[in-house]
């Protein structure tokens, strides 16, 4: 190499130098764990975890540049959730982005230290999870999925498409659902209200489901209110299908639900919540405490209505409530 070009290569190499140093030093490697609940078969589940991904995209966070993240899908399965937790709690992440009721109660068990962010729980103060919802004062914040007035709404929704409906029953699992507690006081209200009896019918396992759709239609007038919980997600398709097969009018809670056949469907905006959580997580990551950023209501619902569900259960859904719908499937 001559001389002059060997000057070129060294001088042009001492003034990349520092800028290395300084991108180095900048762009310092963080670590957040994911912890889903629900199946990670489910397309719906994975648009959620894209949704997030892309979300701390715009935020600056690049994955293999700035950015790590460990993710792991608890498949609806109680004992896989806490396996998980106590995995990506052993890694030390920087934070962690928490879905549902049960991921947070195992996170809970695992770590009092490392930041929290949860999306899709119902009730943090009475889960223990946070001390109120202005001022969570522990290591978990994030964003309610549903209030307790949703549950005589789904009731409500459920009587005015299928004006039939004299008896429904409340499908949840106790080991992945919400607290039914959570909900009751306004169901109550509202099955007196609209003279429906409600039934809570408990299922541990998928064989149950059948037996409690089928029930519906022993006598005129059965329904179904499908609760929220990763354990109704995960058998969501088989869910649909029965209330199909027996006729059976169902509300559910996410839009999905109705996108994939259920006859209607009322609940939170869950990409806008993946949306917050991201932000969230931006923010720890840039300094703050859980402790100081509130716990946060929903404030979008989304009602999506199935026409060709209703046509083929005899249904005519009223004008009004397509009118009103934020989704209509022909």
């Amino acid at each position: 190499m001559r001389r002059r070009d060997f000057i070129k290569v060294v001088a042009g190499s001492a003034m990349a130098w520092p800028l290395a140093a300084h991108a180095q030093q900048g762009e310092r490697m963080r670590l957040i764990g994911v912890l889903m609940g629900w199946p990670e078969s489910d397309p719906a589940t994975q648009s959620l975890v894209a949704t997030f991904r892309g979300a701390l995209t715009k935020l600056h966070w690049t994955e293999g540049s700035n950015l790590r993240i460990e993710l792991r899908w608890g498949n609806a399965n109680a004992a896989k959730i806490g396996t998980f937790a106590k995995e990506l709690v052993d890694l030390r992440p920087d934070a962690i982005l928490g879905e549902t009721t049960p991921v947070i109660s195992a996170l809970a068990r695992e770590t009092q230290t490392i930041p929290v962010v949860f999306v899709q729980v119902s009730d943090p103060v009475a889960s223990g999870f946070t001390a109120s919802l202005a001022r969570p004062s522990s290591n978990i914040t994030g964003f309610t999925v549903e209030n307790t007035p949703q549950g005589g709404k789904w009731v409500e929704l459920l009587k005015e498409i299928a004006p039939r409906t004299v008896r429904a029953a409340l499908l949840f699992s106790p080991a992945t659902s919400v607290p039914l507690e959570f909900f009751m006081p306004s169901i109550q209200a509202a099955a007196s209200s609209f003279d429906i009896q409600i039934n809570v019918a408990s299922v541990q396992t998928k064989d149950e489901i059948e037996g409690v759709v089928a029930t519906q239609t022993r006598n005129p007038g059965g329904g179904l209110v499908v609760l929220p919980g990763p354990f109704n997600t995960a058998n969501g398709d088989l869910i649909i299908a029965l209330a199909a097969r027996y006729g059976v009018p169902a509300i559910y809670t996410n839009r999905f639900f109705a996108e994939s056949g259920g006859l209607i469907s009322y609940g939170t905006d869950i990409p806008e919540q993946f949306r917050q959580g991201a932000g969230y997580i931006d923010r720890i990551l840039k300094g703050a405490k859980p402790a100081d950023l509130p716990v946060q209501a929903p404030t979008k619902f989304e009602l999506v209505v199935n026409l060709k569900t209703a046509k083929a259960l005899g249904l005519d859904v009223p004008l009004h409530l397509q009118q009103f719908a934020d989704g209509v499937i022909e």
